[in-house]
């Protein structure tokens, strides 16, 4: 193990269902995570996975409140608890405010969603990329993304690239949950965050340049249905996702870049409903003398998506298909896992939505407690080696497998 890693501490920023799954996973694993704290604004969010931790492992895990937009009093708790590394699993707001307390206090940091400011529905990289230099100076490491889709997506490419590819020339990125919560319409993550990302105008890569077309619930949205394994046929919509601005840069001979994400047609009704009243607005509205933000007050009307887990059946499908050349010939590879709702909540009290993010989330803290990630500045995963990574996967619940495919038709 790696002399500055050897104590294996790990902080947890975030106390909800991908939070709560890494925990859960890094208290499995007490040879690498030696010592766990989970810290978030809501302290009893906290208590109730330390209390689960010791029900299920008989392990003790440290918790602390702590307001993650507050750089000085979240420097000062790391400072206090000294973790070898900062795992971030609250909102895409805070990315900003808790690299900053990692570079006043000279931690690692790994993340799992890109940043995101509160007054905008947009979200890129640039705002974290621009952090390199400062943490090369600081001599420490950031790690963007190491959920499922941004995270084990652009490890599944990495992968190929290394070992099926010489090049990669199309990549399809297929997401696809055929569980069935129960309920009318619910978010499988943060609505508010959910609900930004998906009523946004579509990009995807093509020939060099970014491709816009209409968001999934507006008229001209480009969809198809795919054959999942095991989930069967599925209407797919192509959605912007994080990853492919950063897969761009690092996948040699790339010239097609999409993201595909399903959706049923009640979940998209009551969405252009929402949308058409008025409610997913981002923008403060004046009610009654007091200033409300429409999707805030839609976030506590719906369903928390840590609470979803117990009625949830069915399974989560994703993967990549690529295609590309080898030895100079044409082939196609479909790399994919399925997770199964039922099971993550067995183990985690959470749904597979969350156990797949919050899975990854750990193996990425892992890969930089145990050194075999590396180095200074700021990366997202697919810079890195992807094979222990890989093996991690199949050890730590999301097995994964590789299978030759048709190129897709369009």
């Amino acid at each position: 193990m790696n002399e500055k890693k050897g104590r294996g501490k790990i902080m947890i920023i975030g106390a909800g269902g991908v939070a709560t799954v890494a925990a859960h996973k890094c208290a499995q694993v007490p040879d690498v995570f030696r010592e766990i704290m989970v810290a978030s604004r809501t302290f009893s969010k906290c208590e109730a996975i330390r209390e689960d931790i010791a029900r299920r492992y008989g392990r003790d895990i440290r918790t602390a409140q702590v307001d993650a937009d507050n750089v000085a009093e979240l420097s000062a708790l790391i400072d206090r608890f000294r973790p070898d590394v900062v795992l971030n699993l609250a909102l895409p707001y805070q990315d900003l405010h808790i690299m900053d307390a990692c570079l006043e206090t000279g931690v690692d940091y790994v993340d799992t969603a890109n940043y995101e400011p509160p007054d905008a529905a947009h979200f890129e990289y640039s705002w974290q990329w621009a952090y390199r230099e400062r943490f090369v100076q600081k001599g420490i490491m950031a790690v963007l993304g190491s959920g499922f889709d941004p995270g084990v997506t652009n490890i599944f490419t990495a992968y190929c690239q290394k070992h099926l590819f010489d090049e990669i020339h199309y990549l399809d990125i297929l997401d696809c949950n055929a569980g069935s919560h129960g309920h009318p319409f619910a978010t499988n993550f943060n609505p508010e965050i959910n609900i930004r990302e998906i009523t946004q105008p579509v990009r995807h890569w093509k020939q060099g340049k970014w491709v816009v077309t209409p968001a999934i619930i507006e008229e001209g949205s480009v969809h198809f249905t795919f054959d999942y394994p095991i989930a069967g046929a599925k209407e797919s919509y192509l959605l912007y996702h994080e990853e492919l601005e950063s897969l761009v840069q690092h996948v040699r001979g790339l010239t097609r870049a999409r993201f595909w994400m399903t959706f049923s047609d009640t979940y998209l009704n009551h969405l252009r409903v929402l949308r058409n009243v008025g409610m997913t607005r981002i923008d403060e509205v004046d009610y009654e003398g007091h200033k409300v933000v429409p999707v805030k007050f839609l976030k506590s009307l719906l369903p928390e998506p840590a609470s979803l887990g117990s009625n949830y059946k069915g399974k989560t499908v994703i993967g990549n298909i690529m295609s590309g050349k080898k030895d100079g010939k044409g082939i196609t590879r479909y790399i994919y896992n399925v997770c199964d709702h039922e099971e993550a909540f067995r183990e985690t009290g959470t749904q597979a939505i969350a156990y797949t993010t919050g899975v990854p989330a750990m193996i990425g803290a892992m890969m930089l407690l145990t050194g075999v990630w590396q180095g200074t500045g700021v990366y997202t995963t697919e810079e890195l080696d992807p094979d222990k990574f890989m093996e991690a996967l199949n050890t730590y619940g999301l097995p994964w497998q590789v299978v030759e495919h048709a190129p897709l038709p369009f």
